[in-house]
């Protein structure tokens, strides 16, 4: 039973996502960047959807979205998130959880000045999250804002930023034969990370 556990963790959470991460994307054949985001508004009442991670460092993990959107509404009034990746390639998942906050207008600017022209165009045209009655509301707003921004620079919408969520809480998980996972923990503390052991 000695083997069941690998005492092989880097002493640092977000080293060890970074190293993780680099794997992933050169062995996931989907998007390793894909990512489970997880908010609740201030009644607890969950909601979940896919996203793609932006930019991992030191600080937390970036997403970019609409400030209009279920999900920047629900971070804005309740800023606590919950991250996972699965990569499937790797057998791994990394949880994550942590307080949220909005990144800086200058960082915004930076990221959506890298974006294609089309998905910079589609910022400007998609109210996101409300209702929309035809598709064709959504074609004729790209049609709109192509016309507006012919021949010059597209800025970022206001109403368009990037969230980052600094973890306190990550789990590294591993799958391992007969379901006797191995779950590493690091837990933030005043003095730095914690490190423990889950039971599979």
């Amino acid at each position: 039973m000695r083997n069941l556990i690998k005492k092989d963790h880097i002493s640092e959470p977000l080293e060890r996502f970074e190293k993780l991460f680099s794997e992933a994307k050169k062995k996931e054949p989907g998007l390793a960047e894909a990512m489970t985001l997880s908010t609740a508004n201030k009644g607890g009442v969950p909601s979940a959807r896919m996203v793609l991670l932006k930019k991992a460092d030191d600080k937390g993990f970036v997403f970019y979205t609409n400030l209009e959107s279920q999900k920047a509404k629900e971070i804005i009034s309740n800023p606590i998130a919950s991250l996972v990746f699965h990569w499937k390639s790797l057998k791994r998942q990394v949880c994550i959880l942590g307080d949220v906050e909005k990144v800086s207008d200058e960082e915004a600017d930076q990221y959506f000045s890298t974006r294609k022209r089309a998905a910079q165009i589609g910022s400007w045209a998609s109210l996101q999250s409300q209702k929309m009655e035809n598709r064709s509301d959504l074609e004729n707003g790209v049609t709109k804002f192509t016309a507006d921004f012919e021949g010059s620079k597209i800025i970022r919408p206001t109403f368009w930023s990037g969230f980052r969520v600094i973890p306190k809480k990550m789990e590294f998980w591993e799958e391992r034969p007969f379901r006797l996972h191995q779950r590493d923990v690091y837990k933030r503390t005043s003095k730095g990370w914690d490190f423990f052991y889950l039971f599979p």
